[in-house]
């Protein structure tokens, strides 16, 4: 039997609210076995993550993150998606890289704000320009089809093409009151320093933070961890991996303790904004085990398509 290979010409069938239902689905089974393995060289990255969920099936992806493409008119973000059945260990599919990453990193963060965020948010800003920005605003326009959006990047003319190319989108330079009137903030960087001061934040807010994947990258200062009711897509991957949490937590500027929920406690109910007023802040940190996810609900469809 030939085993598919699952281009990009499946976006089209894919749902971003039936995505939500198979992650929901994803964390009733059993905790992911996941294990990530990180080389460096200079500012690249070779990431490679494995995941095995007892009753779903099995997973490697290798990513490589070159920064230095952009120079080269090429993607930063590049690799491979292999998808192995839990029944027998077979490999069932090979899945496109960027059509994989694409839907877990922006389904990941529309995951948390179904759940955080609050049901009449409408101002939604975007902070950073780049691929998975543009995800956003299509993940996002799925649960929230009226909201308004406002682009900030460092480079304002990377904001501005990105914002003529969406609708319901303008640029700004201003990043301090695009957060302050902001009911959603999404943070899409490859920071070092944090580019969200806490002290710009308001009541009601929530924060999906995506950019930060290495253990020296922040997006978020301490005063807005401090603000904050603090959640993460999973503890496992984002803890003591990504300088976003490690950093805080290893200066007890915040503790373990003050991670209310990961995505494993959905069904007991805790993964829930706690008032309208509360601050939230998620970690995607976008392990393995939601590639897997994401991965298994794109082969499905496809097998629908083929019948």
């Amino acid at each position: 039997m030939s085993i598919p290979f699952i281009d990009a010409s499946m976006e089209p069938h894919l749902d971003w609210l039936e995505l939500l239902q198979s992650f929901k689905r994803g964390h009733k089974f059993s905790r992911a076995e996941i294990a990530d393995s990180f080389l460096y060289r200079g500012e690249d990255t070779l990431l490679s993550r494995a995941a095995w969920i007892d009753g779903l099936g099995a997973l490697v992806k290798t990513a490589t993150i070159y920064p230095g493409n952009a120079k080269h008119d090429l993607p930063a973000v590049n690799g491979g998606v292999s998808l192995f059945s839990d029944r027998d260990g077979l490999l069932e599919a090979l899945i496109d890289f960027h059509l994989v990453t694409k839907w877990k990193t922006a389904g990941d963060s529309l995951l948390a704000a179904s759940l955080l965020a609050r049901p009449d948010s409408r101002n939604i800003t975007l902070v950073g320009a780049g691929t998975v920005a543009r995800s956003m605003h299509s993940a996002y326009c799925a649960l929230f089809p009226e909201a308004r959006f406002t682009i900030w990047s460092r480079r304002l003319n990377s904001a501005k093409a990105l914002a003529d190319s969406l609708p319901r989108s303008t640029a700004t330079d201003d990043l301090a009151a695009a957060v302050a009137g902001a009911d959603i903030i999404c943070t899409a960087t490859m920071s070092k320093e944090p580019v969200i001061q806490g002290d710009w934040l308001r009541a009601g807010q929530h924060l999906d933070l995506i950019g930060a994947f290495r253990p020296d990258m922040r997006e978020v200062d301490d005063t807005a961890l401090g603000r904050a009711r603090l959640y993460v897509d999973s503890r496992d991957t984002t803890l003591d991996h990504i300088g976003e949490l490690k950093d805080p937590l290893a200066r007890g500027v915040i503790s373990k303790d003050d991670i209310i929920a990961d995505y494993y406690d959905i069904s007991s109910g805790s993964f829930t904004r706690p008032d309208s007023d509360a601050i939230t802040i998620c970690k995607n940190g976008g392990g393995a085990h939601l590639d897997l996810m994401t991965s298994a609900y794109i082969l499905e469809k496809w097998r629908s398509i083929q019948a």
